[in-house]
């Protein structure tokens, strides 16, 4: 039986400008915030918001679900109140304190969102097996959803969820401001496609220079995903993601279709059942994007799952010992350096966010690691709680 697994999905919508002028007329928005209603239910926590986003930001933080602010086309439910309130929370510290850490609060208040509204479900694509994590609509709002799901248990799967779609999400609106190089684009030329690139595995995408198989839809996706994946994941994380990209990658089969072309597992080893007999290979360890721990791994030959370089090298090494005749990697014939592309890509974002816009893209990172490793969610909260 085969699995379709359910990956992330983001979409950026850009704003359409008009074509012609005419003299704009009073403005339709209230300029002051709505009075927040003191003897309601949820007081402190919109006051907190209020606080922390609405005037610092000018950011209005929308968790209760709005029809006008939603795809009609979707089966959407509303967030729960206890999730949209630890998120709202999250969302601060793990995302808008990272940038006023860095570079002080005026960074985010001039180019981050003005609405971030949450949505309880996922948006469900059927008919290609996806859903909507995250979307970034004209450099002016971002949705959240899967919000109901959240586990604050799990950073892997706050990051798969959330933080790393905020990222993807907010290096949309950057990439929108200022445009990116255009050297980016022409690194992975032909190697995109938008059509199927969930049914492609990691391991094989990365040794194409692509972090993830969803950097493999288009150029922009990429490049969003070359911020996000950088800023969120764990060293381990990317280390085993470069490591993939070392490796050669086959589906056994005597004729392949192009690169990505076949619903068949890949593999980067083999070994010979049969010494007398070489042309008869046995392939074995595949890659995945993520599993129930929303990371990245290796898939040994009796299902064995591998998180690390150094677990995935310690079974090879058995392997090694155990089968006679040895193992063998599969050769790299797609003359793609797939650790180089990838580290290339880094660099060129590296260097746009020192150049166009004074960001030490390492700094931003280490205070994202730091932070999203030793967040106390029973602390923030009581920041909630101590509203008057």
């Amino acid at each position: 039986m085969k699995l379709h697994k359910i990956l992330l999905m983001a979409a950026c919508a850009l704003s359409l400008a008009s074509c012609y002028e005419e003299e704009l007329g009073p403005t339709i928005f209230p300029t002051d915030p709505e009075p927040v209603d003191p003897n309601g239910y949820t007081y402190k926590f919109d006051k907190w918001v209020e606080q922390n986003f609405l005037l610092p930001y000018n950011l209005e933080f929308k968790y209760r679900m709005e029809d006008i602010e939603s795809d009609m086309n979707y089966n959407l439910v509303p967030a729960t109140f206890d999730n949209a309130r630890d998120l709202c929370l999250l969302t601060k510290y793990l995302w808008f304190d990272t940038y006023k850490e860095h570079c002080g609060i005026d960074f985010l208040k001039t180019y981050g969102p003005r609405i971030l509204h949450l949505i309880g479900s996922p948006a469900y694509n059927p008919s290609t097996g996806t859903e909507i994590l995250g979307l970034a609509e004209g450099g002016l709002k971002v949705t959240l959803f899967k919000v109901n799901e959240m586990n604050l248990n799990d950073i892997n799967q706050l990051n798969e969820y959330y933080f790393r779609t905020m990222h993807h999400e907010f290096g949309h609106i950057l990439h929108q401001t200022k445009s990116y190089p255009t050297e980016f684009n022409l690194l992975s030329t032909g190697r995109y496609d938008s059509g199927s690139w969930q049914s492609k595995p990691i391991g094989l995408m990365a040794s194409q220079g692509l972090i993830t198989p969803y950097a493999s839809s288009e150029a922009r996706e990429d490049f969003a995903e070359t911020i996000a994946n950088y800023l969120t994941r764990p060293q381990e994380q990317l280390d085993l993601i470069l490591w993939m990209a070392d490796q050669g990658w086959t589906t056994g089969a005597e004729e392949e279709e192009s690169i990505g072309g076949s619903d068949s597992p890949y593999y980067c080893y083999y070994y010979l059942a049969d010494v007398t007999k070489p042309e008869e290979k046995t392939y074995f360890l595949t890659s995945e994007e993520k599993d129930w721990t929303n990371r990245p791994c290796m898939i040994g030959e009796k299902n064995e799952v591998f998180y690390t370089v150094a677990q995935v090298e310690a079974y090879l090494e058995k392997m090694n010992t155990t089968i006679e005749g040895g193992i063998f990697p599969v050769t790299d014939n797609d003359q793609i350096d797939g650790r180089d592309m990838i580290l290339t890509k880094q660099n060129i974002v590296r260097t746009w966010f020192k150049d166009e816009w004074d960001l030490d893209f390492d700094k931003l990172r280490e205070i994202v690691q730091t932070r999203q490793q030793n967040f106390d969610i029973e602390a923030l909260r009581a920041e909630i709680d101590a509203v008057e």
